[in-house]
């Protein structure tokens, strides 16, 4: 019965406003601290960008995002995708489909149409924000975000999401289902900038520098929250080699006490 009521696009449309509301309820309950305290400064002077966070950490990014930031995020194609699809766009988030993957699933997920639609966007002025690491491979960045970067000449900036009252997801990526009246935090990295001409070497040397902003933040968020880091920084796996090929050339076109606080309530 659920394998019907999931292909049902009334109740995909039910299920992704209905996520839309709780995130919202979410959110307006959190006492908000964000790190630096001037993180809407440095990233105004950088737009636009690429805003990257882990698999999991996702469901709270539309609130960063201010009315004058026009963003697009790239969520899967998959059935269960659609309905995260339509709880961004209730956000004011619109979707590019598509995701990262291994080898020939790079093209069948729609991952190179996905990169050239996220570099188009960038390219007239636009935002993008995806997940650093692909589907099934936690926590691991991948090439697909550093490519991004280099065909399109905008710095990516990456961003962890905390709260102080969750449940972690039996999934893969252990994803954070956040609960009403706590504590957020929204730690933001130095961001890593990539040369357009980088080659092979140049890509996975900024893609080491965004694990490890992406596991020093991480770290950050949850301290600020009164936890310690699930997943403590450590040596990570090189990416798969075969994970997000690059695509042709395309044209150039955030403690409690003593950290800065801008609750969201809106």
């Amino acid at each position: 019965m659920w394998r019907r009521l999931r292909t049902s696009p009334t109740v995909r449309t039910v299920l992704g406003r209905g996520m839309a509301s709780y995130l919202r309820l979410v959110w307006r309950t959190q006492r908000v601290v964000m790190e630096p305290a001037n993180l809407y400064e440095l990233a105004d002077a950088q737009l636009p960008m690429i805003l990257t966070f882990w698999h999991g950490q996702h469901f709270l990014t539309p609130f960063i995002v201010r009315p004058y930031h026009r963003a697009k995020v790239m969520i899967s194609r998959s059935a269960d995708a659609d309905v995260n699809a339509i709880a961004a766009e209730a956000l004011g988030i619109g979707a590019v489909r598509g995701s990262g993957a291994q080898g020939r699933d790079f093209r069948t997920k729609g991952g190179f149409n996905a990169t050239l639609e996220m570099i188009r966007h960038l390219g007239e002025g636009t935002n993008v924000a995806m997940t650093a690491d692909v589907p099934k491979i936690s926590r691991v960045v991948g090439l697909g975000v550093v490519t991004i970067a280099k065909h399109s000449g905008r710095p990516i900036y990456p961003v962890a999401i905390a709260t102080s009252r969750r449940i972690l997801a039996r999934s893969w990526d252990r994803a954070a289902i956040h609960l009403p009246f706590g504590r957020a935090a929204v730690v933001a990295g130095d961001g890593v900038r990539v040369a357009v001409d980088a080659g092979p070497e140049a890509l996975e040397e900024a893609r080491r520098e965004l694990q490890r902003q992406l596991e020093q933040i991480t770290a950050r968020a949850e301290e600020l929250v009164g936890r310690r880091s699930a997943t403590p920084a450590a040596a990570r796996p090189e990416a798969p080699a075969a994970a997000n090929p690059a695509p042709p050339a395309a044209p150039r076109n955030p403690a409690p006490d003593h950290a800065s606080a801008e609750p969201r309530n809106g």
